[in-house]
C-alpha cells in the first residue's frame, strides 16, 4: 500500500469525532428540552422525528452516499467534467423529489401519526421544509465526500447539532409560552412542534455553510475541469437517467433497511391502544424507547456509521479499477475501526445503563434503562451492517441490501405483532423485534458479500480482540462505579470516576493485544494517543 493507505481511517475519524460532537450535544440538549416539553409532549416529538425520518430517507436520507459513489468513479477516471454535470443533476433529483416529500408531509402528516396520537402531527408538519433543504444539503456533502474532502460534511454535522439545540429549546419555550395557551393537550402539541423547528434552523446553518464552502472552492473547481482530457462528456439526459438508476435503489434500500424503527413504533402505539392501554401510558413507554433509548444509543451507532460513509468513495473508486484486493482491504480497515468503537460502546452501555439513563433523564421511570442493557447489542450489529451495506451499494450492488432488508423487515414485524399479542413484554418486545431484524441483516449481507466480492471477515482482528479487551474493561467499570457509588451515593461522580478509568483499560489492553501497526494505529481516534501508549508498553520494539 502507498502512503495514501489511511486515507480511509482517516476520513473515517473526521466523521466520527465530528459525529461524537454532535450526537452529545444532540443527547444532553434533550434534557432540558424535557422538562419544558414534558413527558407526553417529548412522545410526540419522537413520533413526529420517527415519521419525519422515513420521509427524509425517501427525499435524501442516502444522497451524500449516491452521490459520493457516483461522482467518485467518474474523478478516479478523470472525468472532472462528467463529475459536475453529475453534481448540478443530483441537485436537480434532490430538489424535485424533496420538494414532493416535503408537501406529502405538510398536506398527510395525519396519516403518518398513529389514530390514538395524533398529537404529534403538528410537529411533523413543522418539519416538512426541513425535508426539502436536507436534500439539497445531502448533494453538497455527497461532492466533497466523493473529493474524499470529509472536513465540510463534518463541521456541518457540528453546526447543524448546536444550532438544532439552541432552536429546539428557545422554540419550544417560546410556543408553550406565547402560542399554545393553557390547555395541556394544546401545550404538548406545540411544545414538540416548537422542538422540531430546532431540526431545520440546524439544517439549514448546515446548508449555508457548505454553500459558502463550495463558492470558496469553486476555481479549484473549474481548473481540474478544465484539466479534463477525457474527450468524453455525457449529456443532461444520460445523467439524469444515471442518477436515478443510481440513486432510487440506494434510497428504496435505505428506506427498507430503517423503516423497521418507525413501523415498530406505530404498530406498538395502535395494538396497546386496542389492547386498552389508556393513551398517557403509551406515550410514557415511548418516551422511554423514541427519546431516551434511541438517543442514548444512537451516540455509537452513528460512529459506526461514519466508516462505511468514508468507504464508499475509496470502495467504489478500487471496484471501478477491477482492484478487489484494494477494495477488499478498505472494507477490513472499515470494520475494525468501527469495531474498534462498537464493540467496548455497547459493552460499556449494557454495564452501566441504568445510571447513564437516570443522570441524562431524571424523569425516566427506569424502562430505558432495561431497553438499554438489553439493546446494547444492536450498537456492533448495526455497525456491521452499516458496512456491508455501503459495500453492496459502493460495488453498484444496492438491490442486494434491499432485498436482505426486505426480508429481515417481514421478520421483524411478524416478531413484534406476535411479542405484543401474546406477552407482556410491552416496550422491551420493539427492542427484541430490532435485534432479530439487525441478526438477520449481517447474516443475510454477509452471505451476499462473500458471493460477490469473496470477502471474509478477519475475526481475530475485527471482533476478538475489541471483545477481550472489553470485557476486563466492563468489570473494571462496574467494580469502580459500585465501589464510589457505596461510598459516595452519586451517579456523577461514580460515572465520572469509573468511565474514564474502564476506558484506559480497554485502549492499553487493545494496544497490547492487537499490535496494529503503528502507522494504522495512528489514524485510529486519538491515534496519537495510541501510539504513545503502544511505546510506553513497547509494542515495536
Amino acid at each position: 500500500m502507498s502512503s495514501k493507505r489511511n486515507v480511509l481511517v482517516k476520513n473515517a475519524s473526521f466523521l466520527m469525532v465530528a459525529a461524537l460532537i454532535s450526537k452529545v450535544v444532540g443527547l444532553l440538549y434533550k434534557s432540558p428540552l424535557t422538562r419544558i416539553v414534558g413527558a407526553d409532549g417529548m412522545a410526540y416529538y419522537g413520533l413526529a422525528q420517527q415519521a419525519y425520518m422515513i420521509l427524509l430517507m425517501i427525499a435524501s436520507y442516502s444522497i451524500p452516499q449516491a452521490v459520493s459513489k457516483i461522482i467518485a468513479e467518474k474523478l478516479a477516471k478523470g472525468e472532472y467534467r462528467n463529475a459536475q454535470k453529475y453534481f448540478k443533476g443530483s441537485l436537480l433529483y434532490a430538489t424535485v423529489v424533496g420538494g414532493v416529500v416535503a408537501l406529502f408531509c405538510l398536506v398527510g402528516a395525519s396519516i403518518l401519526i398513529p389514530s390514538n396520537q395524533q398529537g404529534g402531527t403538528l410537529a411533523l408538519r413543522v418539519l416538512s421544509p426541513t425535508i426539502f433543504l436536507s436534500g439539497i444539503l445531502g448533494v453538497y456533502r455527497g461532492y466533497f465526500q466523493a473529493y474524499r474532502n470529509m472536513v465540510p460534511t463534518s463541521i456541518s454535522q457540528i453546526l447543524e447539532q448546536f444550532a438544532n439545540a439552541i432552536f429546539s429549546i428557545l422554540a419550544a419555550w417560546l410556543f408553550i409560552e406565547y402560542v399554545a395557551g393553557n390547555d395541556k393537550e394544546s401545550m404538548d402539541r406545540w411544545g414538540a412542534a416548537g422542538g422540531t423547528i430546532g431540526t431545520g434552523m440546524g439544517v439549514l446553518a448546515a446548508l449555508s455553510f457548505v454553500l459558502v464552502v463550495y463558492h470558496l472552492n469553486r476555481k479549484i473547481i473549474r481548473r481540474k475541469i478544465a484539466s479534463d482530457r477525457t474527450g468524453r462528456e455525457e449529456s443532461y439526459q444520460e445523467v439524469i437517467r444515471v442518477i436515478l438508476q443510481m440513486v432510487t435503489p440506494i434510497i428504496l434500500s435505505a428506506f427498507i433497511y430503517n423503516v423497521n424503527g418507525y413501523i415498530d413504533g406505530y404498530l406498538f402505539s395502535e395494538i396497546l391502544g386496542h389492547q386498552g392501554f389508556e393513551d398517557e401510558g403509551i406515550r410514557m413507554l415511548y418516551t422511554e424507547y423514541s427519546i431516551y433509548f434511541l438517543s442514548i444509543i444512537n451516540i455509537p451507532l452513528t460512529l459506526s456509521s461514519a466508516a462505511p460513509t468514508s468507504m464508499i468513495p475509496e470502495v467504489s473508486a478500487a471496484y471501478a479499477r477491477k482492484n478487489l484486493d484494494l477494495a477488499n482491504w478498505k472494507i477490513d480497515q472499515a470494520v475494525q475501526l468501527s469495531m474498534f468503537i462498537s464493540i467496548p460502546s455497547a459493552v460499556g452501555l449494557a454495564v452501566l445503563s441504568q445510571p447513564v439513563v437516570r443522570i441524562l433523564f431524571p424523569d425516566t421511570i427506569g424502562t430505558a434503562g432495561l431497553l438499554l442493557s438489553v439493546g446494547a447489542i444492536t450498537v456492533i450489529l448495526n455497525g456491521l451492517s452499516n458496512i456491508s451495506n455501503g459495500v453492496l451499494q459502493g460495488i453498484g450492488l444496492p438491490n442486494l441490501p434491499m432485498r436482505n432488508a426486505a426480508i429481515a423487515l417481514v421478520v421483524d414485524v411478524s416478531s413484534l405483532v406476535l411479542m405484543l399479542l401474546t406477552t407482556g413484554l410491552g416496550i422491551l418486545a420493539v427492542v427484541l423485534a430490532i435485534i432479530i431484524y439487525s441478526v438477520l441483516i449481517c447474516i443475510l449481507n454477509d452471505r451476499s458479500m462473500k458471493k460477490y466480492l469473496g470477502y471474509k471477515n478477519k475475526w481475530k482482528e475485527a471482533y476478538v480482540i475489541p471483545l477481550l479487551a472489553s470485557v476486563p474493561m466492563a468489570l473494571a467499570a462496574w467494580l469502580l462505579y459500585t465501589g464510589v457509588y457505596l461510598m459516595i451515593p452519586s451517579d456523577l461522580l461514580a460515572l465520572v470516576i469509573s468511565v474514564p478509568a474502564a476506558a484506559a483499560v480497554y485502549i492499553i489492553l487493545y494496544v497490547v493485544i492487537a499490535r496494529v501497526p503503528q502507522e494504522q494505529l495512528r489514524a485510529f481516534p486519538f491515534g496519537g494517543v495510541l501510539v504513545r501508549i503502544a511505546g510506553l508498553l513497547k509494542i515495536y520494539g
